[in-house]
């Protein structure tokens, strides 16, 4: 079966985005402050992809008209940093509006006060 046109424009949308959206654009590149902190950025990207065509009859043989696009959204939510040995997220968006997201929110530094605690046991 001969590949179709439409297979063609999609394979080469999908690539540019691909080129586009890789790891390093969702976790960037670290940043070391003069104290020593290291910040790394941290972005949410959204994109969206579309496609169609239609085979047309033109005279004696047959035609393809199609088309496609695609939109990519890259909004940075915060930076990643790391302090003494402590990892904590610094949040640059809006308050999370839901008990679940400010939850999951509270976690690392639930779990950095849990830690803190069972060293002083330990230490006592």
């Amino acid at each position: 079966m001969d590949r179709h046109p439409i297979g063609d424009l999609t394979e080469v949308t999908l690539s540019k985005i691909k080129e586009m959206v890789d790891v390093n654009t969702i976790v960037g590149a670290p940043i070391i402050t003069p104290d020593g902190t290291t910040l790394i950025p941290v972005s949410k990207v959204t994109f969206g992809f579309g496609s169609g065509g239609s085979d047309m009859p033109y005279k004696d043989r047959g035609g393809f008209g199609g088309g496609n696009g695609a939109g990519v959204k890259i909004e940075p939510i915060g930076f990643l940093t790391i302090s003494d040995g402590v990892v904590k997220m610094l949040n640059i968006s809006a308050p999370a509006n839901t008990t679940v997201d400010r939850l999951v929110e509270l976690i690392p530094e639930i779990i950095d006060k849990a830690q803190q605690l069972i060293d002083k046991y330990k230490k006592d």
